[in-house]
């Protein structure tokens, strides 16, 4: 009786898996494998709110799998290890899985298909499932260029490649009795976890989409920037855990049509365009993908400002709100992640990897391509074709948050304050109206100045 492998990674879902259904068709039994990585935790990305997240998923998948009278076997280790012994003890000819783009995913692809060859096994890796279109299908013209770096083009060339058809989830699933499993994680059991953290799990995610094409997709072109509206599908975290395709996302949006559709099939591109990019150059995950010479403020010249921030506190109402929303959430609204990111690399001129770590720390759709190359985006050194753009906050409170619902939702020593005022709380504080906000770390041109002068600007 043959048997495979299928080794979870980020495609916690049951629909649309296409290393699941190879296994299904190609062995007589299959073995839904997922490894809690020691390797993760090392590197400080086992962070409480995906851990919290990916417990919920975990037990979704297995409770799916039951239903098709199957089971997910969780292991704890090193991935490789743990892949081998279930290989041997169950005489596995194959394994499937996903393709990863970060280099710490190519350095395990690598150590398992040395590893699994050495016992006769195949390890199939299949593209297509983390992303709508893999990293390298569509590459520039020109000898030498396997990547994208400027996004236009690539969403030229990627709104024309065929996408599949989603797959149907899995009537059934049999998995051999002998691989033993540890545990399931459980949400409760995590420490540190956001309170307002949404709910993890395949379910939890095509119940969203679901609502949310009927009641948000249709406005998105038009409100996706409305920070007190919050008409955004929140489906980043889904995106990251992969609880839900990005290909049946793009080929339900299409079906839909509209200017909502097309906006939001643009923003799907962008992940695929920055999963393209960190795959071809993984160090861009922690170097300036194009370095503009910057000679960032760190930790040690720049503590207070830099804990002010993470703790918005900085004075400035859409900068902190934005960054309180963060810590309750472990979410935040994509307008509110480039607004402060703007005013930490650009108007403190601090380390863009200051940033991207708080935020690795704290979102639930933490995903390395899209935090780090956006936050270099951000801050000059990416893919951005105008490095030295400034996201004015007051400017970006006026035109995002016009009303101040959205600042006096996260900062409640302004709630007292109405309209727009409430964006410039200093103007009020002789009348006693934001006791207990602080004053802004910085005036917005003496740090306009300082970026330009070590931008060699002025």
């Amino acid at each position: 009786m043959s048997v495979s492998v299928v080794l979870f990674t980020s495609d916690l879902r049951l629909h649309d898996h296409p290393p699941l259904r190879v296994a299904l068709a190609s062995a007589d039994e299959v073995v839904p494998l997922f490894v809690l990585d020691d390797g993760i935790g090392r590197a400080g990305f086992a962070v409480p709110n995906r851990r919290a997240f990916l417990a919920d998923c975990l037990r979704d998948l297995d409770a799916g799998l039951r239903d098709r009278g199957g089971r997910l076997v969780v292991r704890s280790g090193e991935v490789t290890a743990e892949v081998c012994r279930i290989v041997d003890g169950t005489g596995a000819d194959a394994v499937h899985m996903s393709a990863g783009v970060s280099g710490y995913a190519q350095r395990r692809e690598e150590r398992l298909r040395e590893a699994l060859g050495g016992r006769g096994c195949r390890l199939h890796v299949h593209d297509t499932v983390i992303t709508a279109v893999a990293p390298g299908e569509v590459t520039p013209s020109g000898p030498g260029r396997d990547h994208f770096a400027v996004f236009t083009p690539y969403l030229r060339r990627w709104s024309g490649v065929r996408l599949r058809a989603p797959f149907a989830a899995p009537r059934a699933v049999r998995v051999p009795p002998e691989p033993a499993s540890a545990s399931l994680p459980v949400r409760s059991d995590v420490a540190g976890v956001s309170p307002g953290l949404a709910e993890g799990g395949e379910r939890a995610g095509r119940a969203r989409f679901a609502a949310w094409r009927r009641q948000g997709l249709g406005a998105y072109e038009a409100r996706h920037d409305d920070l007190a509206g919050d008409v955004t599908s929140r489906l980043s975290p889904h995106l990251h855990f992969g609880t839900i395709s990005s290909t049946e996302l793009v080929r339900r949006a299409r079906e839909a049509g509209g200017p909502g559709a097309e906006a939001f099939v643009r923003q799907l591109c962008w992940r695929d365009f920055h999963h393209q990019v960190l795959a071809a150059r993984p160090q861009a995950a922690h170097r300036d993908y194009r370095s503009q010479g910057d000679r960032w403020r760190g930790e040690r010249s720049a503590q207070e400002e830099i804990d002010a921030w993470k703790e918005g506190r900085t004075g400035y109402p859409l900068v902190d709100a934005a960054l309180r929303q963060l810590r309750h959430e472990g979410w935040m609204h994509n307008r509110g992640r480039l607004v402060t990111a703007s005013f930490l690399v650009k108007t403190l001129y601090v380390d863009w990897r200051v940033g991207a770590r708080h935020f690795l720390d704290l979102l639930v759709d933490g995903d390395l391509a899209n935090n780090q190359l956006n936050w270099q985006w951000m801050a000059g050194t990416g893919t951005d074709s105008r490095p030295n753009r400034v996201l004015n906050p007051l400017l970006q409170a006026r035109r995002y948050d016009p009303e101040g619902v959205y600042v006096r939702r996260w900062v409640p020593e302004l709630a007292g304050i109405g309209g727009a005022a409430v964006h410039e709380p200093w103007k009020l504080r002789a009348a006693g109206r934001c006791d207990g906000y602080p004053e802004p770390l910085v005036e917005l041109g003496e740090g306009l100045a300082r970026f330009k002068h070590a931008r060699g600007l002025d």
